[in-house]
């Protein structure tokens, strides 16, 4: 694949990871009222979504954090995602995933984001279904 491998949910580019600090956040989980089938649109029964956010940032100097001081603080991240709960019904997960790419851009360290959600109840005969999507910072 051209130099690019699969870490856990998140892809990976190995000619620039070891000048990045990857920080994580692995199978949030939040129940939230998303999915286009009839069964997914009752607000009183939401899915469960397991939620995977990796943000990749340039700069990092040592355990003190980046060159400039500070390090990238991924509870509000965790936060934004538990809000969730509170949404509107919304049909696809790719409308969440992009919102949460925004939230992590919202750091300008940030350079690019990987996120997956998946709804691992959905389906009986899988483990679960979803989606991931890898944006660098433009």
């Amino acid at each position: 694949m051209n130099g690019i491998t699969s870490y856990g949910n998140a892809l990976c580019n190995l000619e620039d990871a070891q000048n990045y600090l990857r920080v994580r956040l692995l199978n949030v989980t939040v129940d939230c009222s998303v999915g286009i089938h009839p069964w997914e649109q009752f607000p009183e029964r939401p899915n469960r979504l397991a939620v995977n956010v990796d943000m990749y940032c340039k700069g990092y100097a040592d355990a003190s954090g980046f060159e400039g001081g500070g390090i990238v603080d991924y509870d509000p991240i965790r936060s934004f995602i538990l809000s969730w709960n509170k949404r509107p019904h919304t049909p696809y997960l790719e409308t969440l995933a992009e919102a949460l790419i925004v939230e992590c851009f919202r750091d300008a360290r940030v350079d690019a984001v990987c996120v997956s959600i998946l709804k691992p109840g959905i389906f009986n005969e899988t483990a679960g279904a979803g989606i991931e999507i890898f944006r660098k910072r433009s």
